[in-house]
C-alpha cells in the first residue's frame, strides 16, 4: 500500500501515565497498511479451490482421480477437480495442466478459469491470473469468488479502488465468502474509516470465527479509535486460535504498550519476534519499550 495518513482523531482514551496514546494508534495503523499486505498471505489463497479439502491433495486420491480421467477423457470436470486436488498438494505445474485441459474441453468452465488463475497466483504470474478472473467473469458475471480473487490481486498490487469495487461487488452478490468482508474492511482500515471496518471485519468473523486474521484486523481499527479493551479482546482472542500469529502477539503488545504496560508489551513483542524474526514492527517496538 501506498502511505496513508493513520493519526486517531479525537482519541480520548489514556495511558497509565496520563497520555493520549494516539501515537501508538497512528503506529497501529501504520502497521495495518505493512500487514495487510505482506500478511495473511496464506489465509488469502485459502478457500478457492472449488470444494476440495485438503486431504483429497494426498496421492492416493489423486491416483483415484487419474483413473476416472482415463474412463473419461473428454470430462471437463473431472480434470477441474484432479486439478484442484494437485493444487491443495502443492503439485502446481500439473494444475494448470489439468484446468489448460479442462478449459480446452469446455471454454466456457468458469470455475476452472478461476482455479486456474489461483494457480497463476501461486506461481507469480499475477498477470494471467487476472486475465483468467476476468474470463470467469465474462461468462458468469455472478460469480463471487472471481470477484474476490481479483480483487485481492488489484489489492496487493495497489490497485486499492479497482479491489474495492470487486469486493463491494461480491458483497452485493450475497457472498457468503468471509474474504470479501475482510478484505473490504483492509481497505477501509487504510482509508481511515474504521466503523466501516469493523462492521467489515464483524461480518467477516460471524462467517468464520476461527479464523485469526479478521480479529486481528478489527484489533487494529479498535486501537486507532482508542478502545483498548476491544482492541485487547481481540488480540486475545486471536492468540487463543493460533497462538503462532505473530501478528496478534504483535496486536497484544500494541495494546500493553499504550495502557503504559510496557514490560509486558516487550514480552508479547519478543513472543512476535519469536514467531516471526523478520516482523520489523514488532522489532521497532520492542526497542521502544525495553
Amino acid at each position: 500500500m501506498n502511505g496513508h495518513d493513520f493519526a486517531a482523531r479525537g482519541a480520548t482514551a489514556t495511558g497509565r501515565d496520563g497520555r493520549r496514546p494516539a501515537r501508538l494508534t497512528a503506529l497501529a495503523l501504520a502497521c495495518a497498511a505493512a500487514l495487510s499486505v505482506a500478511g495473511c498471505q496464506t489465509a488469502a489463497l485459502q478457500g478457492e479451490v472449488a470444494t476440495i479439502e485438503a486431504e483429497q491433495g494426498s496421492a492416493e486420491n489423486i491416483a483415484s482421480l487419474t483413473e476416472v480421467i482415463r474412463a473419461n477423457p473428454n470430462d471437463a470436470r473431472a480434470f477441474n477437480v484432479r486439478g484442484s486436488a494437485f493444487g491443495r498438494g502443492g503439485r502446481y505445474r500439473e494444475a494448470l495442466e489439468d484446468f489448460d485441459r479442462a478449459i480446452a474441453i469446455d471454454p466456457r468452465f468458469y470455475e476452472a478459469y478461476a482455479n486456474r488463475a489461483l494457480i497463476h497466483r501461486f506461481l507469480g504470474d499475477q498477470a494471467s491470473a487476472a486475465a483468467d478472473y476476468s474470463a470467469a467473469l465474462r461468462i458468469n458475471p455472478n460469480y463471487d469468488k472471481a470477484y474476490i480473487g481479483r480483487g485481492e490481486l488489484y489489492r496487493r498490487a495497489g490497485r486499492v479502488d479497482e479491489a474495492f469495487g470487486d469486493f463491494q461487488r461480491a458483497i452485493q452478490l450475497d457472498t457468503t465468502d468471509p474474504r470479501a468482508y475482510h478484505r473490504r474492511g483492509l481497505i477501509y482500515q487504510t482509508r481511515n474509516q474504521h466503523q466501516f471496518a469493523i462492521d467489515d471485519f464483524s461480518t467477516a468473523i460471524s462467517l468464520q470465527p476461527d479464523a485469526p486474521e479478521p480479529y486481528n484486523a478489527r484489533a487494529i481499527s479498535y486501537l486507532a479509535l482508542s478502545q483498548l479493551d476491544n482492541a485487547f479482546d481481540d488480540a486475545n482472542f486471536a492468540i487463543e486460535l493460533d497462538r503462532n500469529n505473530a501478528e496478534s502477539w504483535l496486536n497484544q503488545g500494541l495494546v500493553y504498550e499504550a495502557r503504559g504496560e510496557n514490560e509486558r508489551a516487550a514480552r508479547s513483542y519478543r513472543r512476535a519476534l519469536q514467531i516471526d524474526s523478520d516482523l520489523t514492527i514488532a522489532r521497532n517496538a520492542l526497542g521502544r519499550v525495553s
